[in-house]
Protein backbone atom coordinates (compact mmCIF):
# COMPACT_ATOMS: atom_id res chain seq x y z
CA UNK A 1 0.00 0.00 0.00
CA UNK A 2 1.05 3.72 -0.20
CA UNK A 3 2.55 5.34 2.44
CA UNK A 4 1.81 9.00 3.84
CA UNK A 5 3.67 11.10 5.48
CA UNK A 6 1.76 14.47 6.81
CA UNK A 7 3.82 17.39 7.31
CA UNK A 8 2.31 19.85 9.66
CA UNK A 9 4.11 23.23 11.03
CA UNK A 10 3.25 24.98 14.34
CA UNK A 11 4.17 28.76 16.16
CA UNK A 12 4.84 30.44 12.92
CA UNK A 13 4.47 30.17 9.16
CA UNK A 14 7.44 29.99 6.91
CA UNK A 15 9.53 27.74 9.33
CA UNK A 16 11.35 25.65 6.92
CA UNK A 17 8.31 23.21 6.49
CA UNK A 18 8.73 23.00 2.13
CA UNK A 19 12.28 22.34 2.56
CA UNK A 20 11.94 19.84 5.50
CA UNK A 21 9.23 18.50 3.45
CA UNK A 22 11.47 18.19 0.22
CA UNK A 23 14.40 16.82 2.03
CA UNK A 24 12.92 13.82 3.27
CA UNK A 25 11.12 13.04 -0.19
CA UNK A 26 14.51 13.27 -1.29
CA UNK A 27 15.96 11.08 1.33
CA UNK A 28 13.41 7.99 0.64
CA UNK A 29 13.55 8.65 -3.10
CA UNK A 30 17.57 7.96 -2.71
CA UNK A 31 16.45 4.65 -1.10
CA UNK A 32 15.20 3.41 -5.15
CA UNK A 33 11.23 4.45 -3.71
CA UNK A 34 9.07 5.82 -6.10
CA UNK A 35 8.20 9.59 -4.14
CA UNK A 36 6.07 12.54 -4.85
CA UNK A 37 5.17 15.61 -2.84
CA UNK A 38 1.86 17.93 -2.36
CA UNK A 39 1.96 20.69 -1.31
CA UNK A 40 -1.48 22.20 0.51
CA UNK A 41 -2.80 25.68 0.85
CA UNK A 42 -5.76 26.64 3.10
CA UNK A 43 -5.90 30.05 1.14
CA UNK A 44 -9.38 30.29 -0.60
CA UNK A 45 -7.52 31.63 -4.17
CA UNK A 46 -8.17 28.66 -6.59
CA UNK A 47 -4.33 28.85 -7.39
CA UNK A 48 -1.03 31.44 -6.52
CA UNK A 49 -1.22 32.93 -9.91
CA UNK A 50 -3.36 36.71 -8.81
CA UNK A 51 -1.12 36.76 -5.77
CA UNK A 52 1.40 39.56 -5.02
CA UNK A 53 4.75 38.26 -4.50
CA UNK A 54 5.08 40.42 -1.21
CA UNK A 55 1.86 38.29 -0.01
CA UNK A 56 3.02 35.31 -1.12
CA UNK A 57 6.24 35.23 -2.37
CA UNK A 58 7.43 33.52 -5.71
CA UNK A 59 4.35 32.26 -7.62
CA UNK A 60 6.28 28.82 -9.01
CA UNK A 61 5.09 27.46 -12.71
CA UNK A 62 4.91 23.85 -13.50
CA UNK A 63 5.22 21.98 -16.95
CA UNK A 64 1.93 21.38 -17.17
CA UNK A 65 1.10 25.26 -16.71
CA UNK A 66 0.08 25.38 -13.13
CA UNK A 67 1.06 29.01 -11.10
CA UNK A 68 1.68 26.97 -7.58
CA UNK A 69 3.42 27.52 -4.32
CA UNK A 70 7.10 27.96 -4.20
CA UNK A 71 7.32 25.24 -2.19
CA UNK A 72 6.91 23.18 -5.64
CA UNK A 73 10.00 24.63 -6.14
CA UNK A 74 11.77 22.72 -3.22
CA UNK A 75 10.30 19.72 -4.17
CA UNK A 76 11.24 19.88 -7.67
CA UNK A 77 14.44 20.61 -7.02
CA UNK A 78 15.33 18.00 -4.47
CA UNK A 79 13.46 15.63 -6.16
CA UNK A 80 15.00 16.37 -9.64
CA UNK A 81 11.03 15.81 -10.82
CA UNK A 82 8.61 17.04 -12.96
CA UNK A 83 5.20 17.88 -10.73
CA UNK A 84 2.19 18.62 -12.18
CA UNK A 85 -0.16 21.51 -10.60
CA UNK A 86 -2.24 18.93 -9.10
CA UNK A 87 0.27 18.64 -6.72
CA UNK A 88 -0.98 22.36 -5.47
CA UNK A 89 -4.35 21.78 -3.56
CA UNK A 90 -5.82 24.72 -1.96
CA UNK A 91 -9.47 25.36 -0.37
CA UNK A 92 -10.78 27.22 -3.47
CA UNK A 93 -10.05 24.09 -5.47
CA UNK A 94 -11.66 21.90 -3.03
CA UNK A 95 -14.69 24.43 -2.11
CA UNK A 96 -14.59 24.26 -6.03
CA UNK A 97 -14.99 20.75 -6.23
CA UNK A 98 -17.29 20.88 -3.82
CA UNK A 99 -20.19 23.03 -4.87
CA UNK A 100 -20.15 22.21 -8.83
CA UNK A 101 -20.74 18.15 -7.65
CA UNK A 102 -23.62 19.81 -5.42
CA UNK A 103 -24.97 21.97 -8.42
CA UNK A 104 -24.80 18.93 -10.57
CA UNK A 105 -26.90 16.47 -7.93
CA UNK A 106 -24.00 14.23 -7.08
CA UNK A 107 -25.16 15.12 -3.50
CA UNK A 108 -28.62 14.96 -3.91
CA UNK A 109 -30.78 14.65 -0.65
CA UNK A 110 -28.19 15.73 1.14
CA UNK A 111 -27.04 18.57 3.72
CA UNK A 112 -23.38 19.53 2.18
CA UNK A 113 -21.18 19.97 4.95
CA UNK A 114 -17.71 19.84 6.02
CA UNK A 115 -17.47 16.33 7.22
CA UNK A 116 -18.06 14.30 5.24
CA UNK A 117 -18.18 16.63 1.91
CA UNK A 118 -15.19 18.43 2.11
CA UNK A 119 -13.05 16.40 4.29
CA UNK A 120 -13.80 13.21 1.39
CA UNK A 121 -13.14 15.63 -1.27
CA UNK A 122 -9.77 16.32 -0.12
CA UNK A 123 -8.90 12.90 0.70
CA UNK A 124 -9.85 12.11 -2.60
CA UNK A 125 -7.88 14.20 -4.28
CA UNK A 126 -4.61 13.37 -2.46
CA UNK A 127 -5.21 9.69 -3.39
CA UNK A 128 -5.98 10.11 -6.47
CA UNK A 129 -2.69 11.89 -6.74
CA UNK A 130 -0.52 9.15 -5.34
CA UNK A 131 -2.13 6.64 -7.81
CA UNK A 132 -1.65 9.00 -11.02
CA UNK A 133 1.90 9.38 -10.00
CA UNK A 134 2.46 5.24 -9.07
CA UNK A 135 3.99 6.48 -5.48
CA UNK A 136 5.11 4.30 -3.02
CA UNK A 137 4.84 7.12 -0.59
CA UNK A 138 3.39 10.78 -0.69
CA UNK A 139 4.44 13.21 0.86
CA UNK A 140 1.94 16.24 2.13
CA UNK A 141 2.87 19.33 3.44
CA UNK A 142 -0.13 20.95 5.28
CA UNK A 143 0.33 24.94 4.66
CA UNK A 144 0.03 27.44 7.38
CA UNK A 145 0.26 26.26 11.33
CA UNK A 146 -1.71 24.53 13.30
CA UNK A 147 -4.61 26.20 14.72
CA UNK A 148 -5.05 28.37 11.53
CA UNK A 149 -9.21 28.41 11.34
CA UNK A 150 -8.81 27.50 7.51
CA UNK A 151 -6.60 24.91 7.86
CA UNK A 152 -8.71 22.53 10.45
CA UNK A 153 -10.55 21.16 7.51
CA UNK A 154 -7.59 19.60 6.01
CA UNK A 155 -6.36 18.49 9.21
CA UNK A 156 -9.26 16.49 9.83
CA UNK A 157 -8.86 14.62 6.69
CA UNK A 158 -5.31 13.73 7.38
CA UNK A 159 -6.66 12.59 10.58
CA UNK A 160 -9.47 10.66 9.08
CA UNK A 161 -6.65 8.94 6.64
CA UNK A 162 -4.98 7.59 9.53
CA UNK A 163 -8.23 5.80 10.51
CA UNK A 164 -8.52 4.98 6.90
CA UNK A 165 -5.32 4.02 5.50
CA UNK A 166 -3.57 2.16 8.79
CA UNK A 167 -0.76 2.41 11.97
CA UNK A 168 1.96 1.59 9.64
CA UNK A 169 0.64 3.59 6.20
CA UNK A 170 0.97 6.60 7.42
CA UNK A 171 3.73 9.03 10.02
CA UNK A 172 2.48 12.58 11.11
CA UNK A 173 5.90 14.55 11.42
CA UNK A 174 5.60 18.36 13.09
CA UNK A 175 8.06 21.06 12.46
CA UNK A 176 7.64 24.01 14.96
CA UNK A 177 10.10 26.56 16.36
CA UNK A 178 12.49 26.16 19.29
CA UNK A 179 13.35 29.74 19.99
CA UNK A 180 16.71 30.61 21.81
CA UNK A 181 16.88 33.31 24.30
CA UNK A 182 19.61 35.84 23.54
CA UNK A 183 19.69 37.30 27.42
CA UNK A 184 20.02 33.62 28.65
CA UNK A 185 21.23 31.70 25.76
CA UNK A 186 18.64 28.89 26.16
CA UNK A 187 16.71 26.96 23.88
CA UNK A 188 12.90 27.39 24.69
CA UNK A 189 10.71 24.48 24.01
CA UNK A 190 7.38 25.75 25.11
CA UNK A 191 6.08 26.67 21.83
CA UNK A 192 6.70 23.15 20.61
CA UNK A 193 4.83 21.59 23.19
CA UNK A 194 1.97 24.43 22.38
CA UNK A 195 1.65 22.97 19.13
CA UNK A 196 1.50 19.52 20.00
CA UNK A 197 -0.68 20.13 22.32
CA UNK A 198 -3.31 22.22 19.81
CA UNK A 199 -2.38 19.17 17.26
CA UNK A 200 -3.67 16.54 19.69
CA UNK A 201 -6.67 19.20 20.74
CA UNK A 202 -7.77 18.06 17.13
CA UNK A 203 -6.95 14.81 17.44
CA UNK A 204 -3.57 14.05 15.50
CA UNK A 205 -0.56 12.56 17.82
CA UNK A 206 2.91 13.38 15.69
CA UNK A 207 5.16 10.60 15.63
CA UNK A 208 7.91 12.87 14.84
CA UNK A 209 9.16 15.88 15.79
CA UNK A 210 11.56 18.53 13.89
CA UNK A 211 12.86 21.06 16.03
CA UNK A 212 13.67 24.23 14.01
CA UNK A 213 16.22 25.85 15.78
CA UNK A 214 19.46 28.18 15.38
CA UNK A 215 21.61 25.94 17.05
CA UNK A 216 22.05 22.46 16.97
CA UNK A 217 18.95 21.26 19.41
CA UNK A 218 20.27 20.31 23.28
CA UNK A 219 19.71 17.22 24.86
CA UNK A 220 18.11 18.61 27.69
CA UNK A 221 15.93 19.81 25.44
CA UNK A 222 15.21 17.04 22.90
CA UNK A 223 13.92 15.31 26.69
CA UNK A 224 11.51 17.84 27.41
CA UNK A 225 10.14 17.72 23.85
CA UNK A 226 9.87 13.83 23.56
CA UNK A 227 8.65 14.15 27.27
CA UNK A 228 5.58 16.22 26.84
CA UNK A 229 4.86 15.94 23.24
CA UNK A 230 4.64 11.92 23.71
CA UNK A 231 7.84 10.82 21.36
CA UNK A 232 10.70 8.90 22.04
CA UNK A 233 13.81 11.12 22.11
CA UNK A 234 14.69 9.66 19.10
CA UNK A 235 12.08 10.70 17.14
CA UNK A 236 12.65 14.10 17.92
CA UNK A 237 15.01 15.92 15.01
CA UNK A 238 17.71 18.84 15.23
CA UNK A 239 16.72 21.05 11.82
CA UNK A 240 18.92 23.99 13.07
CA UNK A 241 20.09 26.81 10.45
CA UNK A 242 23.07 25.54 8.16
CA UNK A 243 24.71 27.67 5.75
CA UNK A 244 22.66 26.22 2.51
CA UNK A 245 19.06 24.61 2.62
CA UNK A 246 20.94 21.73 0.26
CA UNK A 247 22.64 20.53 3.67
CA UNK A 248 19.40 20.03 5.39
CA UNK A 249 18.57 16.42 3.97
CA UNK A 250 22.52 15.64 4.84
CA UNK A 251 21.41 16.99 8.67
CA UNK A 252 18.10 14.92 9.30
CA UNK A 253 20.02 11.73 7.44
CA UNK A 254 22.93 11.82 10.19
CA UNK A 255 20.20 11.94 12.80
CA UNK A 256 18.67 9.17 12.08
CA UNK A 257 15.80 10.22 10.21
CA UNK A 258 15.72 7.37 7.37
CA UNK A 259 15.88 4.50 9.70
CA UNK A 260 13.12 5.94 12.29
CA UNK A 261 11.02 6.80 9.36
CA UNK A 262 11.47 3.09 7.73
CA UNK A 263 10.90 1.45 11.02
CA UNK A 264 7.73 3.35 11.77
CA UNK A 265 5.92 2.49 8.40
CA UNK A 266 7.66 -1.08 7.72
CA UNK A 267 8.97 0.23 4.83
CA UNK A 268 12.88 -2.12 4.04
CA UNK A 269 15.43 0.46 4.81
CA UNK A 270 18.05 0.67 2.27
CA UNK A 271 21.52 2.58 2.72
CA UNK A 272 21.04 5.73 0.52
CA UNK A 273 23.59 7.36 -1.91
CA UNK A 274 24.13 10.69 -1.71
CA UNK A 275 27.58 11.06 -2.90
CA UNK A 276 26.62 13.37 -5.38
CA UNK A 277 24.63 15.37 -3.23
CA UNK A 278 27.32 15.82 -0.83
CA UNK A 279 30.00 16.96 -3.52
CA UNK A 280 27.30 19.39 -4.91
CA UNK A 281 26.94 20.50 -1.02
CA UNK A 282 30.64 21.13 -0.78
CA UNK A 283 31.34 22.95 -4.30
CA UNK A 284 28.67 25.16 -2.99
CA UNK A 285 30.34 25.74 0.25
CA UNK A 286 33.87 25.73 -1.14
CA UNK A 287 34.22 28.19 -3.54
CA UNK A 288 35.90 31.12 -2.80
CA UNK A 289 35.48 32.92 -6.30
CA UNK A 290 33.44 35.84 -5.56
CA UNK A 291 31.23 36.75 -8.50
CA UNK A 292 29.16 40.17 -7.97
CA UNK A 293 25.96 39.60 -9.16
CA UNK A 294 23.56 42.42 -9.21
CA UNK A 295 19.70 41.96 -8.58
CA UNK A 296 17.49 44.51 -10.20
CA UNK A 297 13.90 44.41 -9.46
CA UNK A 298 10.75 45.48 -7.91
CA UNK A 299 9.63 43.27 -5.32
CA UNK A 300 13.35 42.85 -3.75
CA UNK A 301 12.20 43.58 -0.09
CA UNK A 302 10.92 39.86 -0.15
CA UNK A 303 14.04 37.49 -1.46
CA UNK A 304 11.60 35.09 -2.06
CA UNK A 305 9.87 36.98 -4.60
CA UNK A 306 13.02 35.11 -6.73
CA UNK A 307 13.59 32.09 -4.76
CA UNK A 308 13.93 30.04 -8.00
CA UNK A 309 16.08 32.49 -9.74
CA UNK A 310 18.51 32.41 -6.74
CA UNK A 311 18.79 29.20 -6.63
CA UNK A 312 19.10 28.94 -9.95
CA UNK A 313 22.72 30.41 -9.50
CA UNK A 314 23.77 29.02 -6.79
CA UNK A 315 23.40 25.41 -8.90
CA UNK A 316 25.54 27.19 -11.58
CA UNK A 317 27.45 29.07 -9.17
CA UNK A 318 28.51 25.56 -7.58
CA UNK A 319 28.87 24.33 -10.84
CA UNK A 320 31.39 26.60 -11.79
CA UNK A 321 33.24 27.30 -8.64
CA UNK A 322 32.20 30.75 -7.69
CA UNK A 323 30.78 32.09 -4.69
CA UNK A 324 27.92 33.92 -5.43
CA UNK A 325 27.56 37.26 -3.76
CA UNK A 326 24.11 38.98 -4.03
CA UNK A 327 23.90 42.61 -4.37
CA UNK A 328 20.00 43.52 -4.11
CA UNK A 329 18.97 46.40 -6.19
CA UNK A 330 15.11 48.00 -5.71
CA UNK A 331 14.68 49.65 -9.22
CA UNK A 332 11.89 52.01 -7.70
CA UNK A 333 14.74 53.55 -5.50
CA UNK A 334 16.90 53.82 -8.87
CA UNK A 335 13.37 55.55 -11.01
CA UNK A 336 13.16 58.04 -7.78
CA UNK A 337 16.86 58.93 -8.02
CA UNK A 338 17.39 58.08 -4.48
CA UNK A 339 20.37 55.31 -5.87
CA UNK A 340 22.25 55.96 -8.59
CA UNK A 341 23.33 53.53 -11.01
CA UNK A 342 26.81 53.91 -11.19
CA UNK A 343 26.83 53.23 -7.97
CA UNK A 344 25.39 50.37 -7.12
CA UNK A 345 26.32 49.07 -10.69
CA UNK A 346 29.94 50.29 -11.00
CA UNK A 347 31.68 47.14 -9.36
CA UNK A 348 29.34 44.39 -10.42
CA UNK A 349 30.30 40.91 -12.65
CA UNK A 350 26.98 41.03 -14.09
CA UNK A 351 23.26 41.46 -13.61
CA UNK A 352 19.78 40.14 -13.69
CA UNK A 353 17.22 42.25 -14.79
CA UNK A 354 14.14 40.95 -12.74
CA UNK A 355 10.58 39.59 -13.76
CA UNK A 356 7.57 41.39 -12.58
CA UNK A 357 4.15 42.67 -13.71
CA UNK A 358 3.21 46.57 -13.37
CA UNK A 359 4.84 50.06 -13.61
CA UNK A 360 6.59 50.90 -10.38
CA UNK A 361 9.91 50.74 -10.70
CA UNK A 362 10.57 50.35 -14.85
CA UNK A 363 11.85 53.16 -15.57
CA UNK A 364 14.25 52.15 -12.86
CA UNK A 365 14.92 49.13 -14.72
CA UNK A 366 15.52 50.94 -18.08
CA UNK A 367 17.82 53.12 -16.52
CA UNK A 368 20.04 50.07 -15.49
CA UNK A 369 20.03 48.54 -18.11
CA UNK A 370 21.36 51.01 -20.18
CA UNK A 371 24.36 50.93 -18.09
CA UNK A 372 24.96 47.54 -18.15
CA UNK A 373 24.21 47.66 -22.53
CA UNK A 374 26.89 50.81 -22.47
CA UNK A 375 29.45 49.39 -20.21
CA UNK A 376 29.33 45.69 -21.56
CA UNK A 377 28.48 44.09 -18.79
CA UNK A 378 27.03 40.56 -18.24
CA UNK A 379 23.58 40.88 -18.31
CA UNK A 380 20.40 38.52 -18.46
CA UNK A 381 17.07 39.46 -18.52
CA UNK A 382 14.20 37.35 -17.18
CA UNK A 383 10.50 37.69 -18.78
CA UNK A 384 9.41 41.32 -17.69
CA UNK A 385 13.26 42.21 -17.18
CA UNK A 386 13.69 40.69 -20.92
CA UNK A 387 10.68 43.38 -22.07
CA UNK A 388 12.36 45.85 -20.58
CA UNK A 389 15.43 45.27 -22.27
CA UNK A 390 13.32 45.62 -25.63
CA UNK A 391 12.15 49.19 -24.02
CA UNK A 392 15.85 50.09 -23.22
CA UNK A 393 16.92 49.24 -26.85
CA UNK A 394 14.55 50.98 -29.11
CA UNK A 395 14.72 54.21 -26.94
CA UNK A 396 18.16 54.61 -27.14
CA UNK A 397 19.68 52.68 -29.86
CA UNK A 398 16.98 53.19 -32.75
CA UNK A 399 16.08 56.09 -31.39
CA UNK A 400 12.32 55.67 -30.52
CA UNK A 401 12.28 58.06 -27.62
CA UNK A 402 8.56 57.10 -26.92
CA UNK A 403 8.80 53.25 -26.94
CA UNK A 404 7.15 51.17 -24.42
CA UNK A 405 4.94 48.47 -23.43
CA UNK A 406 1.39 48.60 -23.44
CA UNK A 407 1.17 46.90 -21.00
CA UNK A 408 2.79 50.22 -19.12
CA UNK A 409 1.60 52.52 -21.66
CA UNK A 410 -1.67 51.62 -23.25
CA UNK A 411 -1.89 54.71 -25.70
CA UNK A 412 2.33 54.85 -26.95
CA UNK A 413 3.35 55.00 -30.64
CA UNK A 414 5.32 52.64 -30.93
CA UNK A 415 4.07 48.96 -28.59
CA UNK A 416 7.46 46.97 -28.92
CA UNK A 417 6.38 45.04 -26.37
CA UNK A 418 2.61 44.04 -26.80
CA UNK A 419 -0.83 42.09 -25.87
CA UNK A 420 -0.29 38.51 -27.42
CA UNK A 421 -3.34 37.62 -29.55
CA UNK A 422 -4.47 35.12 -27.08
CA UNK A 423 -4.54 37.38 -24.30
CA UNK A 424 -7.28 39.63 -25.97
CA UNK A 425 -11.00 39.72 -24.83
CA UNK A 426 -10.47 37.24 -21.51
CA UNK A 427 -13.41 37.20 -18.78
CA UNK A 428 -11.26 35.86 -16.44
CA UNK A 429 -7.56 37.21 -14.84
CA UNK A 430 -6.45 33.69 -13.30
CA UNK A 431 -5.05 31.06 -14.85
CA UNK A 432 -5.14 32.29 -18.80
CA UNK A 433 -1.70 34.10 -18.86
CA UNK A 434 0.93 31.70 -21.44
CA UNK A 435 1.83 29.17 -18.43
CA UNK A 436 3.53 25.92 -18.92
CA UNK A 437 6.07 24.15 -21.35
CA UNK A 438 6.62 25.50 -24.80
CA UNK A 439 9.06 23.97 -27.71
CA UNK A 440 11.81 26.83 -28.47
CA UNK A 441 13.67 26.53 -31.39
CA UNK A 442 17.20 27.91 -30.87
CA UNK A 443 19.30 29.36 -34.08
CA UNK A 444 22.49 28.27 -34.46
CA UNK A 445 25.81 30.86 -34.18
CA UNK A 446 24.20 32.51 -31.18
CA UNK A 447 25.07 32.54 -27.55
CA UNK A 448 21.72 31.01 -26.44
CA UNK A 449 22.35 28.13 -28.67
CA UNK A 450 26.28 28.14 -27.31
CA UNK A 451 24.25 27.64 -23.74
CA UNK A 452 22.01 24.97 -24.50
CA UNK A 453 23.75 22.89 -27.25
CA UNK A 454 20.28 21.85 -28.77
CA UNK A 455 17.70 22.65 -31.83
CA UNK A 456 14.92 22.88 -29.21
CA UNK A 457 14.67 23.35 -25.98
CA UNK A 458 11.41 23.17 -23.58
CA UNK A 459 10.78 25.82 -21.15
CA UNK A 460 8.23 27.31 -19.07
CA UNK A 461 6.24 30.62 -19.53
CA UNK A 462 4.14 32.84 -17.35
CA UNK A 463 3.54 35.86 -19.30
CA UNK A 464 0.32 38.16 -21.26
CA UNK A 465 2.94 40.24 -23.18
CA UNK A 466 5.78 39.80 -25.55
CA UNK A 467 7.91 41.33 -28.35
CA UNK A 468 6.24 43.00 -30.84
CA UNK A 469 7.46 41.10 -34.32
CA UNK A 470 6.18 44.08 -36.35
CA UNK A 471 9.75 45.27 -35.25
CA UNK A 472 11.85 42.61 -35.76
CA UNK A 473 13.44 43.49 -38.66
CA UNK A 474 14.66 47.26 -37.29
CA UNK A 475 15.92 45.37 -34.07
CA UNK A 476 17.98 42.72 -36.12
CA UNK A 477 19.65 45.55 -38.44
CA UNK A 478 20.86 47.07 -35.07
CA UNK A 479 22.40 44.34 -33.78
CA UNK A 480 19.89 43.02 -31.42
CA UNK A 481 18.89 39.72 -32.87
CA UNK A 482 16.66 36.92 -32.47
CA UNK A 483 18.01 33.63 -31.15
CA UNK A 484 15.18 31.96 -30.09
CA UNK A 485 10.96 31.83 -30.92
CA UNK A 486 8.03 29.78 -30.51
CA UNK A 487 6.35 27.76 -33.24
CA UNK A 488 3.25 29.83 -31.88
CA UNK A 489 5.19 33.13 -33.10
CA UNK A 490 6.46 34.06 -29.72
CA UNK A 491 10.32 35.50 -29.81
CA UNK A 492 11.52 33.67 -26.96
CA UNK A 493 15.34 34.72 -27.05
CA UNK A 494 16.95 37.61 -28.04
CA UNK A 495 21.09 38.79 -27.60
CA UNK A 496 23.06 41.64 -28.51
CA UNK A 497 25.83 41.02 -30.60
CA UNK A 498 29.32 42.51 -30.16
CA UNK A 499 28.02 42.49 -26.53
CA UNK A 500 30.29 40.07 -24.04
CA UNK A 501 26.70 38.87 -23.18
CA UNK A 502 23.36 40.31 -23.19
CA UNK A 503 20.82 38.31 -23.32
CA UNK A 504 16.83 38.28 -22.79
CA UNK A 505 14.36 35.57 -22.62
CA UNK A 506 10.64 35.71 -22.43
CA UNK A 507 10.78 32.24 -20.45
CA UNK A 508 11.52 30.85 -17.12
CA UNK A 509 14.46 28.87 -17.25
CA UNK A 510 15.21 28.83 -13.50
CA UNK A 511 11.92 26.74 -13.08
CA UNK A 512 13.72 24.03 -14.34
CA UNK A 513 17.15 23.97 -12.77
CA UNK A 514 18.01 21.23 -10.66
CA UNK A 515 21.37 20.90 -7.93
CA UNK A 516 22.89 18.75 -9.93
CA UNK A 517 22.00 19.92 -13.12
CA UNK A 518 21.51 23.38 -13.44
CA UNK A 519 20.12 25.38 -16.22
CA UNK A 520 22.57 25.43 -19.36
CA UNK A 521 21.17 29.46 -19.66
CA UNK A 522 21.84 29.99 -16.03
CA UNK A 523 24.96 28.21 -16.50
CA UNK A 524 26.21 29.54 -19.30
CA UNK A 525 25.84 33.20 -17.94
CA UNK A 526 27.41 32.75 -14.88
CA UNK A 527 30.16 31.15 -17.17
CA UNK A 528 30.83 34.61 -19.41
CA UNK A 529 30.31 36.45 -16.02
CA UNK A 530 33.38 34.18 -14.30
CA UNK A 531 35.31 34.48 -17.02
CA UNK A 532 34.76 38.35 -17.18
CA UNK A 533 35.18 38.99 -13.71
CA UNK A 534 38.72 37.30 -14.18
CA UNK A 535 39.95 39.50 -16.71
CA UNK A 536 38.89 42.66 -15.40
CA UNK A 537 40.88 44.23 -12.56
CA UNK A 538 39.25 43.80 -9.08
Amino acid sequence: MTKYIFVTGGVLSSVGKGVTTASIAMLIKSMGYSVTAIKIDPYINVDAGTMNPYAHGEVFVTEDGGETDLDLGHYERFLNVNLSKRNNITTGQIYYSVIMKERRGEYLGATVQIIPHVTDEIKSSIRSIAKEMNADVVLVEIGGTVGDIEGLPFLEAIRQMRLEEGFYNTLFVHVALVPMLKATGEQKTKPVQHSVQELRRIGIQPDVIIARCEKPLEPEARKKIALYSNVPPEAVFSNHDVETIYEVPLVLYEQGLLRIVCERLRLEYREPDLSKWVDFVAKLKSASFKLRIAMIGKYTKLRDSYISIVEAIKHASAHQGVKPEFIWIESTDVEQGSVRVEDVLGNVDCALILPGFGKRGTEGKVKAIRYLRENNIPTLGICFGFQMMIVEFARNVLGLKDANSRELDPNTANPVVDLLPSQQNLQFMGGTMRLGAKPIKLIRGTLVYEAYKKDVVFERHRHRYAFNTKYVDVFESSGFVISGFSYDGVIEFMELKDHRFFVGTQSHPEFKSRPLNPSPLYNFFIYVSKEYARSSAR
